[in-house]
């Protein structure tokens, strides 16, 4: 399976915060760069965010990874957003496209990317928030626009023609890329390559799942359901 994801027309982003599992997945020749954000902090106990992000460098000194601004006030987030910059060459900064209020970010996004700051804007869903970020940022610096397509079908909406859209307005961006977020489940990521996406980043466990489903025969797949199915009523003692 290895061989075909390095076939498919995506990069695939990992997207965690377990520090073994980021080392791990770092020095994968499939895994083309990394995401996080504070929600995946959160769940994993961190509290030290720049400890965790320095550690994080140690081990990824090449491949494009993305950290979060965490403040809710734009003057603020324009101070980390700076000051992440600053930890490594290869680190993009997330700007959420509103602030908690739905206030617009275009404007310390516009800032930010006359600054020169590699941006991952973050938290999109429509093709409406794409055309007002891609037409503020900078086309000489390297930008990732990432629109949460498995939030969209959360919502019973089919995410595919919504992100074709968002590519097609990208277009206008030669060091832009679209990016597949909030992967729910493998077809997900065959999804985001059908559609022409340039990256779609995919949660740890599901690429796990991807490696050991990804392309499966249906009829193998099939008997290993039995034979789960089977293995388990005899391990549980069931009896009628």
């Amino acid at each position: 399976m290895t061989e075909r994801l390095l076939d498919l027309p995506v990069k695939i982003f990992a997207d965690g915060a377990d520090l073994q599992g980021i080392a791990e997945l770092s020095r994968q020749p499939y895994i083309h760069g990394l995401t996080t954000n504070p929600t995946l902090m959160r769940k994993v106990g961190l509290t030290d965010y720049e400890s965790f992000a320095k550690a994080v460098l140690k081990e990824v000194k090449s491949k494009p990874i993305s950290f979060e601004v965490f403040s809710d006030d734009f003057a603020e987030m324009r101070r980390q957003a700076l000051k992440i910059h600053e930890w490594q060459d290869n680190v993009y900064v997330k700007i959420p496209i509103t602030n908690t209020s739905g206030e617009s970010s275009v404007p310390l996004i516009e800032l930010l990317a006359g600054e020169g700051v590699k941006l991952n804007i973050t938290a999109m869903l429509t093709p409406r928030q794409v055309t007002a970020v891609t037409a503020v940022l900078n086309p000489s610096v390297p930008s990732i626009l990432s629109v949460f397509a498995g939030r969209i079908a959360d919502t019973g909406v089919d995410p595919s023609p919504i992100m074709k859209e968002s590519l097609e307005i990208v277009r206008a961006l030669p060091k832009a890329e679209l990016l597949w977020a909030s992967v729910r489940e493998v077809l997900n990521v065959f999804q985001a390559a059908a559609c022409g996406c340039h990256i779609v980043t995919v949660p740890h466990d599901i690429l796990k799942k991807l490696l050991e489903l990804g392309g499966k025969d249906l009829d193998e797949l099939s008997l290993d359901t039995v034979r789960m199915f089977h293995r388990d009523a005899i391990a549980a003692g069931f009896k009628i």
